[in-house]
């Protein structure tokens, strides 16, 4: 009895797989709110009713993708900002993980940054979640380093934003310039990111609480 459950616990969730991998293939072209769950199961060679044995809707199925495309990004640029090397290295780590994870998962990153404005309010909520969750994590990193002493939490949240800010605009950015195909284009982008990067650091270096209005 419990083989059986297994084999059908594991078919489930093969099932399951193919239709977020079904459906991501098809929002490279579309927006969530345009696709149809009938498209998804006919990729998938199963009927449409058998969508509900997975996700209760289309917009559950694409907060589940938010969670495939940013859930383990923000960990590892959180593991990134906890490490004791210079601000430079940390700097130039940050973004290539950026840049690796967007050739790794193009159309997960795709579908956030289209969705991120979307008319799917429980994918937009996701987003905007998961986004709060990973300037929560860069913040903690960010208030442990001893340029931080001193200041205040809303401060050291507000710089947190800035960086997951520039972080998924790079990623949007390095999408572009790959779907472009100009030569070089990427390059350029990790530079601009680094250098936006290194700017908002140098800055931080000088602020104090006693300058905010």
């Amino acid at each position: 009895m419990s083989h059986s459950l297994g084999v059908r616990q594991a078919q489930k969730q093969k099932t399951r797989q193919a239709l977020l991998d079904a459906a991501l293939g098809l929002l490279e072209e579309q927006s969530l709110s345009s696709l149809g769950l009938r498209e998804v199961t006919r990729v998938v060679g199963i009927a449409p009713t058998a969508f509900y044995r997975h996700f209760r809707d289309m917009g559950e199925l694409g907060v589940v993708l938010v969670e495939e495309a940013l859930g383990s990004l923000h960990v590892m640029v959180r593991a990134i900002l906890a490490e004791q090397d210079g601000a430079e290295e940390r700097i130039d780590r940050t973004v290539a993980v950026v840049e690796q994870h967007v050739r790794r998962y193009p159309l997960h990153i795709r579908f956030v940054a289209r969705e991120r404005h979307g008319g799917v309010r429980a994918v937009r909520q996701a987003i905007a979640g998961e986004l709060d969750r990973f300037a929560e994590e860069v913040a903690a990193a960010l208030k442990s380093q001893p340029v931080s002493e001193g200041w205040c939490d809303d401060d050291v949240r507000m710089l947190a934003e800035l960086y997951v800010d520039r972080l998924v605009t790079t990623a949007a950015a390095l999408l572009d310039a790959e779907a472009d195909g100009a030569e070089g284009a990427a390059e350029q982008v990790v530079r601009v990111a680094r250098r936006q990067l290194r700017l908002i650091s140098i800055g931080r270096r000088h602020w104090r609480e006693e300058h905010q209005e």
